[in-house]
């Protein structure tokens, strides 16, 4: 494995995989910087359909789609390189003798505000509990007696696995034992780091035996408390785990015996009940030259004319499109069209709400056009207001919230290709004509902007799952009674950036950014817009 030195760098960059030193002694605080990678593919959007009794699938009444074969691509599996790494961290003995008579300071450390698309939330207990139990098997059979958990000191731990996981460079967060969530060490303080290109948590430990200076602080003898944090993410390093070690003369009140305990004793965490936000596989979309494509990019804007064409203007960047192209036609009698990856496939494809009450699903094909459409519900879908997006955070494909005359606001998983029947309730007494789903605050999950009847437009945030923030809900804009169409962006001002465009009275389309997390003043955006609807 690596070898073993005396120094090492305190921050390792992702790029081309190679080894770092390792470092079996005392260090002095982190104070290297690491430069992240280029971004992985994003996750985004989401599903849909009316009621729970509707199972039947019909033919669609939609217009007939553009044929084209999808381009036949070949990859082969890259070797996976041996994984980076970065030594220990120790607090230095005589900052920690300071703890015995100082108070904590009242300021968490702060870490960089980050975006969490990087990463996949999946359930990481089994794998908290897995590094927890092997780290005590260790220490046992070498003598020691075991340490203790504290879910304080894991919330720091957490915190930074999913920072520096979300970053993709392996650093230490500098002096983390002077956090307040490090409770006052007194007799030792450490942290190791490791990744892996597979899952498996018991070899995370099985690495930290086989350095020597990871090793050596699985085993001091002055440590009785651990905390840990799991991260995945869909790069070629999957699992990011952190461990702080904290050694206390007097154990902190809310030290549990293991992971999910309590202070006299108890099991692993229990598995979290089954939602409707659960995915049926794991995605992740590839990464296509779609220069030939019906729709090039989160960022293009797509209208319906009066005759029923549709047409896409391709986002040429800062908020400037290109040149107008018909991409389909017959059109006229679809309530909404949406633009998304439904399949994530790394194509756009139409999900078109018809006058009549069916969806349909038109695929695109990255060589242009679209597929022959399929039908994923009949009937009833015309009362409702729809919205397309990733609302689920532990599922890369698009769902659909459906918002019914009543103010029943219901989430429909992605079923493929499948009828759309199952629903979830997400939330009643929305008072709303019209809404759309967006990264509002720029939290990592999207939101639902309400836009009333009067023009005020209220904010119900969302957290991933199939429940909203319980809390009051703001009124975050007014005078919107004229918009008739909301459509969600990406990258229109510069990668990763959010904002929503707007079909408006006097034949005006606006840009209001969000990359801040919250409205900003909105730019008209250039073209001739008579007669046109604008896709969601």
């Amino acid at each position: 494995m690596q070898a073993a030195s005396a120094t090492g760098p305190r921050a390792v960059t992702l790029g081309q995989a190679g080894t770092a030193d390792d470092d079996g002694g005392a260090a002095r605080a982190d104070t290297g910087t690491g430069s992240p990678l280029a971004p992985a593919v994003e996750p985004e959007i989401t599903p849909v359909s009316p009621s729970a009794e509707q199972t039947t699938s019909g033919t669609g009444t939609g217009p007939p789609a553009a044929t084209a074969t999808a381009p036949v691509t070949t990859t082969s599996e890259p070797l996976a390189p041996e994984p980076p790494s970065v030594p220990p961290l120790w607090a230095p003995d005589s900052e920690l003798a300071q703890n015995k008579t100082a108070a904590p300071s009242p300021q968490t450390l702060a870490t960089e505000a980050l975006g969490t698309e990087a990463l996949v939330p999946d359930n990481n207990a089994a794998a908290i509990l897995t590094v927890f139990t092997k780290i005590n098997e260790y220490r046992v059979a070498n003598g020691l007696a075991p340490v203790k958990y504290h879910p304080t000191v894991a919330s720091m731990a957490q915190e930074w696995s999913d920072n520096i996981a979300t970053r993709e460079v392996i650093e230490h967060r500098a002096s983390f034992w002077t956090d307040p969530r490090a409770l006052n060490p007194d007799n030792g303080a450490g942290e190791v780091i490791a990744i892996r290109t597979d899952r498996d948590a018991a070899m995370l430990v099985e690495w930290w035996k086989s350095s020597p200076g990871h090793n050596a602080m699985l085993l001091d003898p002055r440590f009785n408390v651990m905390g840990a944090g799991i991260s995945y993410t869909d790069s070629l390093y999957t699992i990011w785990g952190v461990v702080d070690f904290f050694g206390y003369t007097t154990l902190p009140a809310g030290t549990v015996n293991s992971p999910g305990g309590s202070p006299t004793g108890g099991g692993a965490f229990p598995a979290p009940p089954p939602t409707m936000c659960d995915p049926a596989v794991k995605h992740m979309p590839p990464t296509l030259n779609l220069a030939s494509a019906a729709i090039n990019s989160p960022a293009d804007l797509v209208t319906i004319d009066a005759s029923g064409q549709l047409i896409n203007r391709p986002s040429t960047g800062n908020r400037t499109y290109g040149a107008a192209k018909v991409i389909g036609s017959g059109f006229g009698t679809a309530k909404e069209v949406f633009t998304t990856d439904w399949d994530r496939d790394g194509t756009y494809d139409l999900l078109t709400q018809w006058t009549n009450g069916n969806l349909t699903l038109y695929r695109g094909i990255a060589t242009g056009g679209f597929n022959a459409p399929v039908t994923l519900g009949s009937g009833g879908w015309d009362t409702l207001s729809l919205a397309v997006g990733g609302w689920c955070a532990n599922n890369r494909l698009p769902q659909i919230l459906a918002l019914d005359t009543y103010g029943n606001l219901y989430l429909y998983p992605n079923k493929g290709l499948g009828d759309l029947s199952a629903r979830a309730t997400v939330a009643t007494g929305v008072s709303a004509s019209r809404i759309s789903m967006v990264d509002y605050d720029a939290d990592g999950f999207q939101d639902i902007l309400a836009v009333r009847t009067d023009g005020a437009v209220q904010l119900y945030r969302g957290w991933g799952t199939t429940a909203l923030r319980a809390e009051t809900r703001p009124t975050v804009a007014s005078g919107w009674q004229d918009v008739t169409g909301i459509r969600p962006l990406r990258d229109v001002t510069a990668l990763n950036s959010t904002g929503v465009a707007l079909r408006r009275a006097n034949d005006v389309v606006q840009y209001w950014d969000l990359s801040a997390g919250s409205l900003a003043a909105p730019s008209n955006i250039t073209g001739s817009w008579a007669g046109q609807r604008l896709a969601q």
